[in-house]
């Protein structure tokens, strides 16, 4: 058998991470067993304790059962796990073991990346990332196809990254965002313009060396090369497909109502609501249970920039985390992000930005407030990260269709600077 491969622990040292029992993963997260899981629940004898049953199968596969809220029917009253609480860490279901790491190989190593979904991450509370890492090896024995080697990775659509481009692709991301004479706006501007001038680029000509100078030189162009070319507000079919975006991030239909709905009702309202997320007046429709409820579309397009928020600068440093816990956790392409080129990827993450903007910006509408503060980006974050690479159809043809369109005349620097 061929040796594991190492862990990587995620090198960017402002983060930090240790759980704080929120329990905010337990009431929204569904999560598929795997056979080790569901023997554990057996030997556990969970149906018999309880007298119900505590796994649900829907589409060929098995999950925790769900409540009608949406929590799992292992939460207790006091936001513990219940299985935790009698068995220990170790035999809960692998899943809910390894959130919020996110295990991700290549062709030497396997990152360990973090999902924002978790609000401990988000809030940078708890212990360097590095004493995770026994346990991480430990829960990696129950998922084995995390510690194997993948294909090479992809530089742009079917073009095999070289040896080295990657990694200076990384390097220079990195540092982008490690800097701190840079505005917010600025900041996702200059990424945003990165990863469409890449996109545009003649990449098949321009490999190994010559492909590393083309990204330091363009890096080495900004933020200055931003002011020489500005863009102007986005236009209706931009602000349009931002919106089906943050759609597609925040559907999020239960199982339990799948199963009770039936598939055609299920199918019939994603159509309804994502046609008044296109349209994008009114009230925005029922999704991500109430997230937004009883914001008008118009309030959240006339709201201001997270720039003008008084937040600004905590805003900066939690979209900066993240980008780079993206990068150099491998989640922004190949394993971690549906298996996408580093080229596409990198327009991908200045999608969920945008989205992220849009959302806080509703959610303080909600609460009647024209500016975002950094509690509702954190939230509006937690909600778009959870879908990124768990969420099939944001990897599906649609969403590159999106990406392709909004390469096109600036969309993507449009649409940040709209609402960053």
């Amino acid at each position: 058998m061929d040796r594991p491969l190492p862990i990587l622990s995620l090198p960017v040292r402002e983060q930090r991470y240790s759980c704080h029992g929120c329990g905010n993963c337990c009431k929204d997260f569904t999560v598929q067993l795997r056979e080790r899981d569901l023997q554990k629940l057996r030997e556990q004898r969970w149906e018999e304790r309880l007298g119900e049953p505590v796994t649900v199968e829907f589409r060929d596969r098995i999950w925790l059962r769900q409540r009608e809220d949406g929590s799992c029917v292992f939460l207790q009253e006091d936001g513990k796990c219940r299985i935790h609480a009698e068995f220990g860490f170790a035999e809960k279901p692998t899943a809910c073991q390894l959130f919020p790491f996110v295990l991700v190989p290549d062709e030497t190593r396997t990152r360990a990346g973090l999902s924002f979904a978790c609000q401990s991450v988000r809030e940078n509370k708890g212990a360097q990332l590095s004493t995770h890492l026994a346990e991480l090896e430990r829960m990696s024995a129950d998922i084995p196809e995390t510690r194997r080697a993948t294909d090479v990775l992809l530089l742009a659509e079917a073009l095999h990254a070289k040896p080295g481009e990657i990694a200076c692709l990384e390097a220079v991301v990195d540092v982008w965002f490690s800097r701190t004479d840079i505005t917010l706006r600025d900041r996702w501007d200059g990424f945003a313009w990165l990863s469409t001038s890449l996109a545009r680029a003649q990449l098949r000509s321009v490999r190994e060396t010559r492909f590393k100078d083309l990204v330091q030189l363009l890096a080495s162009a900004l933020p200055e090369e931003l002011h020489q070319l500005g863009v102007d507000r986005a236009t209706k079919r931009q602000s349009k497909l931002l919106r089906q975006g943050v759609f597609a991030r925040l559907e999020d239909v239960k199982i339990s109502s799948a199963k009770s709905k039936g598939r055609l009702r299920v199918v019939l309202g994603q159509l309804l609501r994502s046609a008044r997320f296109s349209r994008g007046k009114g009230v925005i429709p029922n999704v991500a249970q109430g997230f937004l409820e009883g914001v008008r579309f118009e309030v959240v397009a006339a709201s201001a920039p997270l720039s003008d928020s008084p937040d600004a600068n905590e805003i900066d440093m939690l979209f900066s985390r993240y980008a780079r816990a993206m990068v150099l956790g491998g989640r922004a392409w190949g394993a971690g992000y549906y298996g996408w080129p580093a080229v596409r990827g990198m327009q991908a993450l200045a999608l969920n930005i945008a989205c992220t903007a849009w959302v806080a910006r509703a959610r303080a509408a909600k609460q009647g407030r024209s500016v975002a503060l950094i509690s509702d980006v954190e939230d509006a974050l937690g909600r778009i990260d959870r879908a990124a690479g768990r969420a099939p159809w944001l990897g599906a043809v649609g969403e590159r269709v999106r990406l392709d369109y909004l390469r096109l005349d600036d969309g993507l620097r449009r649409i940040l600077r709209d609402s960053i």
